[in-house]
């Protein structure tokens, strides 16, 4: 199936940049899910291991366990569920924001609308390389994008596309 911003690409209008959520928040995503997993894996363990259903601290270690996986759980699910319906692109005519699982959220502004556009990364993301993005935009509320990797070379893209949009003229 088809990326909402590939459906909704006008006649002559090409896709620029694309931007994506950095490794470290698939990392850290997963890290909320394996890491309770592997607690429980362990108080499971250790209290199959016990031979005693009654014992105590078996059952401590379960009753502290599996909410601290369902909440891992959770995180995960909310955290990609999120990276997996969430597109960010620029095409040769806007710039493209769309999330929703279940309903659908874009923002877009075309590109001639653009007033301004800032990188905001914190010490960390500037050694790995990830921040966000605000687009600024004449008449509508800025869009700040999620958490992307390489958020400078996005910015790129988007100043790519706005050169090509004054070179040519054209109106989005």
């Amino acid at each position: 199936m088809a990326s909402y911003i590939q459906r909704s690409l006008g006649d002559g209008e090409t896709v620029i940049a694309r931007a994506h959520f950095h490794g470290l928040y698939v990392a850290a995503a997963w890290a909320m899910l394996l890491v309770p997993g592997l607690l429980l894996l362990v108080a499971l363990g250790l209290h199959v291991a016990g031979n005693d259903t009654q014992s105590s601290s078996g059952m401590i270690g379960l009753t502290l366990t599996v909410p601290l996986f369902l909440i891992g759980l959770w995180m995960f699910l909310t955290l990609m569920i999120r990276k997996w319906t969430t597109e960010i692109g620029v095409t040769s005519h806007r710039f493209v924001m769309k999330t929703g699982l279940f309903t659908l959220r874009s923002n877009e502004i075309a590109l001639p609308n653009i007033e301004g556009v800032k990188v905001v990364q914190g010490f960390i993301g500037r050694i790995f390389d990830y921040g966000t993005v605000r687009i600024e935009g004449t008449g509508v509320d800025a869009v700040t994008t999620p958490t992307i990797a390489d958020p400078i070379g996005f910015v790129r893209g988007i100043q790519t596309a706005r050169e090509h949009v004054a070179v040519l003229g054209t109106k989005a």
